[in-house]
């Protein structure tokens, strides 16, 4: 089996705030009620932080080895609308379409072996569901 690999890289800082990096080199930061800044990056690809020992955070990221009910929650992709030209938003799995679902697997054949079986497993869960 190979390594977990990263679904959803976000922490809760101490006021209760949840900062989120959804793709490589999204570098977030944000100024905690308690004055100390927090930050995250590396998206999908790798977990950075910076640390206060005296008021920590939360971890909350999500890997691959998590259940699918847990993943479908917090997984995003990156959508631009059916006609491609709308602003870009990232938009959680269990809120997109299954024709939306299957258009990715069809197209997009860049994507990790992972992510699409993210998708696959999500078209699963679909037909379970709605048995």
């Amino acid at each position: 089996m190979s390594e977990p690999r990263i679904v959803c890289n976000r922490i809760r800082t101490p006021d209760g705030t949840i900062l989120e990096s959804i793709h490589r080199h999204d570098y977030r930061t944000y100024k905690d009620a308690n004055g100390l800044e927090y930050m995250v990056d590396g998206g999908l690809d790798y977990t950075r932080r910076n640390v206060h020992d005296e008021a920590p955070y939360t971890e909350l990221s999500v890997y691959s080895d998590s259940p699918h009910d847990v993943i479908r929650e917090v997984f995003k992709w990156g959508t631009r609308g059916k006609d491609g030209k709308q602003p870009l938003k990232y938009v959680p799995l269990k809120d997109l379409t299954t024709e939306h679902i299957e258009a990715i697997l069809e197209t997009q054949d860049h994507i990790q072996q992972y992510i699409r079986n993210i998708f696959l497993d999500e078209m699963i869960y679909r037909v379970k569901m709605y048995k």
